[in-house]
């Protein structure tokens, strides 16, 4: 140990909130230094300052350089530092010019070695920051710039335009200005202390995530962007992302102790940061920050969450709504094209017409080709962002049973049209190749083996970006088409159906929501026959559903604990028994009636006559009306789930057992899906899935925009949070996926998100008693 620096510095009052053990090793990385009188020491925006500088004997003056001249502006003397200030809050880049005054000589500590101490340690930083920036920062604007000027500025600028007159002008006479040079990084990602609110001024900056040490997820700041709220807030002071100055630029800086204060008077200043930087983490370049501590496999399928720009597209050709079927048929072959977009003389594009519709439309019938060829067009256009995944764009083609997807730019202007023949040729490993290799499977063997590289698929997409809501629909699709071709496996087993039938999912299933973790909930509907076939046809179904269910079970869908299956001769009924069945759930004397029926109530079409489903759809709604206290029953069952959230605001986790210290996070997240289920029956939405049936919501106004924000994006969090938990289980864990998640494993920032979505979920559930039950 270096014992003649160690004795020194422990004799400094900032060294001494360094434990024992830390002084010791930076004591070990010191060297001695000494500067004859006049040596110029550092350039202002200039030099680069590599270490700090402990002063033990003699002292530098500080200059501030402008337009030519130096002014003066303090010493550095014996006990003091310099450097610090400059590697802090400066990049390296030295802040004023320095000068040897006296000759000096001192304790050299490296860069790096001083920049991780300070991360480790809070108190060092923040006594650091605040003795001895005194001689980098004015006390108050000065001659640098006008406050009156920085109230103008700011009163602009979200969200200090959310604050009172009077604050904003108490906060300008706060704030510094600083200046840094072209490619300066201020804040390197989970190294750095922020310790003051960067407001940009003039100039260009960046903010990135670094990841096996490659950039990604860049974004570009300009005048009025802001940058640390959301590392004090959220990330106890440690810069959330690299922040790195691209040209010249003017920041004014707010000191953290100010900027906690306002946040802690003012919820709508708070909100912004937290809101805005809630939709960031729930951004497809998030999802790496949510699955931080997973390892990318090498699947190949970056390839789906590359954006669809960057896939070759072909451009689009249009023609008019009064060109005849004719003349649009002459021109794509012409054209050599499978499609035609179809403008208005306006120029907006209304409809498309391809080689299908051609041959169905057309030939088919013999359809008059003099006609226009609006008559033939779908419409409206399927269309797609240019800056969405591919992976979108394939579950869209998969989902909607369409070949084609126009793709748009900013405004939103049709400028290329991509095919599942594009995506498919562009890569042969993706998504879509599972679904139809299950499609083609020949054996239950082949339908296994092809639903165990599920896992991994998934876990590829997220380290990747996939956002949680996509990714359910991706594993809700497999589930179907694993279904499908059980059921014609069980139809070349048994024969024929006698009559018409419709094989209904419920539950997750039914929302299109499905994780890994998922059992079945099933049932059959088959058309109403007369009395005396009833039990013939009955049987047959019964069987159905027996070898339907066993072979979902074979390919990895649990049995329902509930019973809720098409093998239960409950839940395989005639049409007319279904809709019995819903009338008395309506009708219920009593909240506990429900309990075991609410799954119902988010039901859909898996196979067969989808016009049965409809119609026990138009049943329910049809039912509703008027009867207050269905609502009231279904509120009363979906209050007695609670956000794992303790009085004091800490997480409340089971205390022994198989998931001592962890949460159930599918309990968490039921509030959200009861909530979204009986406002979507109130108002006759048909949609089942829940972050659909929020849009519906909003676009009802039935919620807010703002409401409909906050509760998107937490259900989107602890959907994406449960399918990293799960897949963790799974492939690291080698066990069954399960929904506990740990609050202790999840980053300060991770956790700070879960609170606050807890929170809101409380508001959400009040606003349901009140609306329902009428107790605030």
């Amino acid at each position: 140990m270096n014992e003649k620096a160690f004795k020194y510095l422990s004799g400094m009052p900032h060294f001494s909130f360094l434990p024992e053990s830390e002084l010791k090793k930076i004591s070990d990385k010191t060297s001695f230094k000494s500067y004859p009188k006049d040596t110029l020491f550092a350039v202002q925006n200039t030099t680069k300052i590599d270490n700090i500088f402990v002063v033990e004997k003699g002292s530098f003056s500080l200059y501030d350089e402008k337009q030519g001249e130096k002014k003066l502006i303090g010493h550095i003397k014996p006990g003091e530092v310099f450097g610090g200030i400059t590697i802090l809050m400066n990049g390296g880049i030295s802040l004023r010019t320095v000068i040897v005054d006296k000759d000096c000589s001192g304790y050299i500590i490296p860069k790096e070695d001083f920049i991780d101490h300070c991360t480790r340690n809070k108190a060092f930083y923040e006594y650091f920051v605040k003795n001895f920036s005194k001689n980098i920062f004015d006390d108050s604007l000065g001659s640098i710039i006008e406050t009156g000027q920085a109230k103008h500025f700011l009163s602009r600028l979200d969200p200090f335009s959310f604050l009172p007159a009077e604050e904003t002008a108490l906060i300008a006479e706060k704030l510094t200005m600083v200046q840094h040079p072209k490619d300066t990084v201020l804040f390197v990602q989970e190294r750095s202390r922020v310790g003051y609110l960067y407001i940009l001024q003039k100039g260009s900056a960046e903010r990135y995530y670094e990841e096996n040490y490659q950039k990604t997820m860049t974004e570009m700041l300009s005048e009025g962007d802001i940058y640390g709220g959301i590392s004090m807030l959220v990330n106890d002071g440690i810069s959330v992302r690299t922040f790195r100055v691209i040209e010249k630029s003017y920041f004014y800086l707010l000191p953290k102790t100010i900027f906690l204060d306002i946040c802690s008077r003012y919820k709508a200043f708070t909100e912004y940061f937290t809101d805005t930087f809630g939709k960031r983490m729930l951004e497809k370049s998030y999802a790496s920050i949510i699955s931080n501590t997973m390892q990318p496999e090498e699947e190949g399928l970056q390839f789906c969450n590359r954006t669809v720009a960057s896939i070759h597209m072909r451009e689009p050709v249009f023609g008019d709504t009064n060109l005849s079927i004719r003349d649009a048929a002459s021109m794509m072959s012409k054209e050599k094209i499978s499609s035609l977009f179809i403008n208005t003389p306006d120029g907006d594009c209304i409809g498309l017409i391809t080689e299908k519709d051609l041959t169905k439309k057309v030939i088919a019938t013999g359809y008059d080709i003099s006609r226009p060829v609006s008559d033939i067009m779908s419409s409206p256009v399927r269309t797609i962002p240019d800056q969405s995944l591919v992976f979108e764009a394939l579950m869209a083609m998969m989902q909607e049973d369409i070949r084609h997807v126009a793709v748009t730019d900013a405004n939103k202007k049709v400028t290329g049209i991509i095919t599942n023949r594009d995506l498919l040729t562009a890569q042969g490993q993706s998504p879509v190749f599972l679904i139809r290799d299950i499609s083609a499977a020949d054996s239950m063997e082949e339908i296994i083996n092809r639903h165990n590289k599920l896992p991994r698929q998934i876990r590829s997409l997220i380290t990747s970006g996939a956002k949680a809501e996509n990714l359910t629909r991706f594993i809700t699709t497999v589930s179907c088409t694993i279904l499908g071709k059980l059921i014609e496996f069980t139809i070349d087993a048994l024969g024929p159906p006698p009559v018409e039938f419709a094989f209904m999912i419920v539950g997750s299933e039914g929302r299109r929501e499905q994780t890994l973790k998922t059992d079945q909930d099933n049932a059959i509907i088959f058309k109403d026959v007369p009395k005396k076939d009833e039990p013939e046809v009955k049987e047959y179904f019964l069987k159905f559903g027996e070898k339907v269910c066993a072979l979902l079970d074979q390919a990895g869908y649990a049995f329902c604990k509930g019973d809720v299956m098409a093998k239960n001769p409950k839940w395989c009924q005639p049409l007319s028994t279904w809709k019995k069945y819903f009338s008395s759930w309506i009708h219920a004397a009593e909240a506990e009636d429900l309990l075991q029926a609410s799954i119902f109530f988010d039901f859909r079409t898996g196979y067969g006559n989808k016009d049965f489903v409809d119609s026990l759809h138009r049943h329910l709604f049809d039912s509703l009306g008027g009867w207050s206290g269905f609502f009231r029953h279904l509120t009363e069952n979906a209050l007695h789930f609670k956000p794992p959230l303790g009085f004091f605001r800490n997480f409340v986790v089971e205390s022994k057992g198989k998931h001592r210290d962890a949460f159930d996070i599918k309990s968490a997240m039921t509030p959200i899906v009861d909530f979204a289920r009986i406002y979507a029956l109130k108002n006759k939405i048909e949609e089942t899935n829940t972050l659909e049936r929020l849009r519906q919501l909003n676009i009802k106004k039935v919620l807010s925009r703002q409401e409909y924000k906050e509760i998107e994006r937490a259900y989107s969090f602890l959907l994406q949070l449960r399918l990293a938990r799960q897949i963790t289980s799974v492939i690291d864990e080698k066990t069954e996926p399960d929904n506990y998640i740990k609050p202790k494993t999840l980053t300060r920032i991770e956790q700070k998100m879960l609170k606050e979505i807890f929170v809101r979920i409380e508001k959400f559930q009040s606003k349901l008693n009140f609306e329902f039950i009428g107790i605030a």
